[in-house]
């Protein structure tokens, strides 16, 4: 017992002359809870994964990292409280020491809460896109942090900041300055060894093998964010040295003898997915009158949005180029759009055009963007009587809301031509069920079962404005293109929302074009197409012809080849690209993780990769392929001065 009792002592004293107790107090009060509530969030996120396989190796793998980064952080702090002992230093080593912990448990809740809601891992390009347009994001954690998430990040801040003295106080009592434990050399020999395991154990957690997940989830938090911006500074250059896709700013359009001057109407469906609605999947009945008009439409069978995110989308459909393959919004700065859009070349012959919008005009500088189509009127859910509409997201009001201002409008403008799109918000994340048309049980997941509800909502809207249409006598002179701008993920892929959702569900999108009189027993285009062919299919229906100047896109009523190929992009920088020709596809992760291949004729729902069965020379083209690609189209844009239209 005696010998026991001299061992505790003589630790003690060990302890002593590194830190006295207080500071041992001070520092484990929050080291340690900050540490334990790491590692249980990153068990959290490890847990949620189903397709990562489960097993106590496995397990360790994914968490490796944070152990090891937590441990170096842990070694950090000691090292310098002991380097600053009895120091002028110690007390701004104690403010750094509680705002480096404040940095560390704020980045690794936001990347927690982001990867619950979307299933993507934080980078720092996320965070600095997100304080540069924080009035959208406000919007965003509004919607999804509940008044519990509110009080407890509240509750976590503040025991940051005072926990350690409150407890240190409550053990130890008032500071006594007469008391001093050890000598200075033996904290300042210990410092230095305390600070050069920390340096080793961080750089220890930076190189993680991927293993069944990817590099960015194996990481840290923290060391994920450092690391991702490490990462995309490799690879920035790509677009450097890239040759630039012409730029059809030149073109106009020109009359031919097949020539009509009929009216152009684009109905924009939000965050809808091939797979929920009727047409695509008979299984379902969410869209029933969309069935019905779609066998006497132009029916797309394998329709593709380029980047699953609705600002990227609507230039595509719009000015019939790819989108600048970047986070930010390029494309709503002055002169941003390397191209001649739809509303534009339309006013060249007489059109005039409008813009109706459910969502706010602020979001994402839809205004500006809008602005940069070329549209002449421009009629948010801003300007709109809200009175007895109900809110479907953090951003906008059902789509029924536009019908008012839409039949203002086509009554004060019923002496031309005119392009009209209605751009609705019903169908998008957070999913708040509007029960205007009732509500049915699609799915014991709410999430799922509410947007399915909102898919069945959009349904409604498209008859009401086809039914509008009829009653003021426009709709046998109307082309009424109904499209989705991306579709949403709900976990099939670990995955959720859209933005960075690079398989089928997040893909591929409903595509059917409406022209009364016209395709009265269906047409089915079942060979390839994206939102790039819209443009080109519309003025083959008004009968135009393009001058000076060439798009992309190719008319679905001279159905693309089949041996073309489309490429694909996440939102976020340096996130994904994909490629599909005819049944195969690939998808490239800028070596985040493995890259992987489906056959989509046999597996539809992408459950077994294959790219381990094609050659290395295989996979080495396909990868250049998607890379030349990305490079081109960023050339596009960033090869050109600032504020230049062409």
């Amino acid at each position: 017992m005696a010998t026991a009792d001299h061992k505790r002592l003589a630790l003690l004293d060990r302890l002593r002359a590194i830190l006295d107790a207080r500071d041992w107090i001070y520092l484990a009060s929050l080291l340690v809870p900050l540490v334990i509530y790491n590692l249980v969030l990153k068990a959290i996120r490890i847990h949620s994964e189903k397709e990562i396989p489960g097993g106590f190796a496995e397990d360790f793998g994914l968490i490796r990292s944070d152990l090891l980064f937590n441990l170096g952080y842990v070694f950090l702090w000691v090292g310098l409280f002991a380097l600053t002992k009895r120091s002028r230093w110690r007390w701004p080593v104690v403010v750094l020491f509680h705002v480096a912990s404040i940095l560390v448990v704020v980045t690794t809740t936001s990347a927690h809460h982001y990867f619950e809601e979307t299933g993507s891992t934080l980078s720092l390009n996320v965070i600095v896109y997100s304080l540069s347009k924080l009035g959208d994001v406000k919007d965003v954690i509004e919607s999804v942090a509940s008044p519990a998430t509110w009080l407890s990040t509240l509750v976590i801040l503040d025991y940051i900041v005072l926990g350690p003295l409150l407890i240190s106080r409550l053990v130890c009592g008032r500071p006594d300055r007469s008391r001093t434990f050890g000598s200075i050399s033996t904290a300042r020999l210990f410092a230095l060894g305390a600070c050069l395991a920390s340096v080793g154990l961080i750089f220890l957690s930076l190189p993680v093998s991927a293993g069944g997940a990817s590099k960015s989830f194996s990481r840290d938090a923290v060391v994920n964010v450092i690391m991702s911006e490490v990462d995309h500074a490799k690879i920035r250059g790509l677009a450097a040295n890239a040759t630039p896709i012409e730029s059809p700013v030149n073109t106009r359009l020109q009359k031919t003898a097949q020539t009509v001057k009929k009216n152009v109407v684009l109905i924009h469906l939000e965050s809808t997915r091939a797979r929920s609605v009727t047409p695509y999947n008979h299984n379902i009945d969410t869209t029933p009158y969309l069935n019905q008009l779609s066998k006497h439409s132009l029916t797309a069978e394998n329709a593709y949005t380029i980047v699953p995110h609705t600002s990227k989308a609507i230039v595509a459909v719009n000015c019939g180029i790819d989108p600048h393959l970047v986070r930010d919004i390029t494309e709503a700065e002055p002169g941003g759009i390397p191209a001649k859009c739809l509303p534009e070349l339309l006013r060249e012959q007489g059109y005039q055009s409008v813009w109706f919008s459910s969502a706010t005009e602020h979001f994402e500088d839809r205004r500006a963007l809008v602005k940069n189509f070329g549209y002449d009127d421009f009629e948010p859910v801003d300007t709109m009587n809200k009175e007895g509409f109900q809110r479907s997201n953090y951003f906008g009001y059902e789509d029924d809301i536009m019908l008012g201002p839409s039949r203002d409008w086509l009554q004060a403008h019923d002496d031309k031509p005119f392009l009209a799109t209605y751009l609705g918000v019903t169908g998008h994340h957070d999913y708040r069920p509007v029960d205007r048309y009732g509500l049915k049980h699609y799915s014991d997941d709410p999430a799922l079962d509410h947007y399915q509800n909102e898919i069945r909502y959009l349904d409604f809207f498209v008859k009401n404005v086809m039914d509008q249409y009829k009653e003021l006598g426009l709709y046998d002179n109307t082309i009424f293109v109904i499209y989705g701008d991306h579709g949403e993920g709900f976990g099939e892929h670990d995955l959720y929302q859209h933005d960075n959702t690079i398989y089928q569900e997040g893909l591929k999108v409903p595509l059917i074009i409406h022209e009364p009189g016209r395709f009265q027993d269906g047409k089915r285009v079942q060979t390839l197409t994206d939102q790039l062919d819209i443009l080109p299919t519309i003025f083959d229906l008004l009968g135009y012809k393009v001058t000076g100047g060439h798009y992309p896109g190719r008319s679905l009523l001279d159905p693309p080849d089949k041996d073309r190929t489309l490429f694909f992009s996440c939102f976020d920088d340096y996130r994904c690209l994909a490629s599909i020709k005819g049944d195969e596809k690939y998808i490239y992760f800028f070596g985040n993780q493995p890259e992987e291949v489906y056959d989509l004729s046999k597996d539809p729902l992408e459950k077994h990769n294959i790219a381990g069965e094609l050659s290395k020379e295989a996979l080495n083209k396909k990868r250049q392929q998607v890379l030349d690609w990305y490079s081109s189209v960023n050339a596009t844009y960033e090869k050109r001065k600032p504020g230049q239209k062409g």
